[in-house]
């Protein structure tokens, strides 16, 4: 091997400076995009200040800050880890740029990896900020679940973002897009995020015991307000996480 080749090797991205590259690079992108940053920040905190400045929707028992903020969370989970990722990347797969990502030194896995990183880190932004705001308005969280409650944000951003390739590696991106804020929209308002699925009327309660919207947001609630682990919500998102996970694997195209 030629001095110059042993250069060139020597000074190649190691895969973790790749896959952390990559991250850094679709952390701007979502941050830059109007659209996804006003779903994803300014309208949770919109809805937090609506919440805690009126009585209606009910929320249920308990202080209507200390409900209304873990639900104001997991919408943030929501809107980073499934509406953003899966228009994000539906849009990506329609323009080319997964299948050349694919076949660079960053290869397939590490798109993935960068992907979900690039999420995590949006979502602290979200958190640290809906948290702020929370505690200024009067928020008084439960410190001896917060262990809980970072399970429940790691178990439903895996789920989340799942759904999210899910969605975007078998549909048009036009599709993505509209079925991604549809279901931004259908979730916030039956999903038993913000409103407590206690609260929903008639059978749409329990319909949404079973979906991960809900399950997240209870499992948020429990922890910040009871201080205790809802293992049967865990349950819920942990199922739709994995479940999502295979489909996402075995029908995700990256060529539209």
């Amino acid at each position: 091997m030629s001095t110059a080749a042993t250069s060139t090797t020597s000074r190649a991205a190691s895969p973790r400076r790749r896959v952390l590259s990559q991250a850094g690079f679709e952390v701007g992108s979502l941050l830059r995009n109007g659209e996804q940053l006003l779903v994803s920040l300014v309208l949770p905190a919109l809805a937090l200040f609506g919440l805690s400045a009126t009585s209606s929707p009910s929320l249920g028992p308990g202080e209507r800050i200390d409900v209304a903020t873990p639900g104001v969370i997991a919408l943030c989970v929501i809107s980073a880890a499934f509406t953003a990722q899966a228009i994000a990347t539906g849009f990506d797969r329609r323009y080319a740029v997964l299948r050349y990502l694919g076949v660079t030194p960053l290869g397939r896995g590490g798109l993935v990896a960068a992907k979900v990183l690039a999420t995590v880190a949006v979502e602290l932004v979200q958190v640290a900020v809906i948290a702020g705001l929370g505690l200024a308005l009067g928020w008084e969280p439960r410190l001896v679940g917060t262990a809980y409650a970072v399970l429940f944000v790691v178990a439903g951003t895996w789920a989340f973002v799942a759904l999210a390739l899910l969605l975007a590696g078998t549909l048009r991106a036009e599709a993505v897009l509209a079925i991604a804020n549809l279901v931004w929209v259908l979730l916030l308002a039956l999903g038993g995020v913000v409103v407590p699925r206690t609260e929903l009327p008639g059978g749409l309660g329990a319909l949404a015991a079973y979906l991960p919207s809900a399950g997240l947001a209870d499992g948020l609630r429990s922890a910040f307000v009871d201080g205790s682990l809802n293992l049967l919500a865990l349950g819920v998102v942990l199922a739709w996480g994995a479940v999502a996970t295979v489909l996402a694997a075995r029908l995700f195209r990256f060529d539209e």
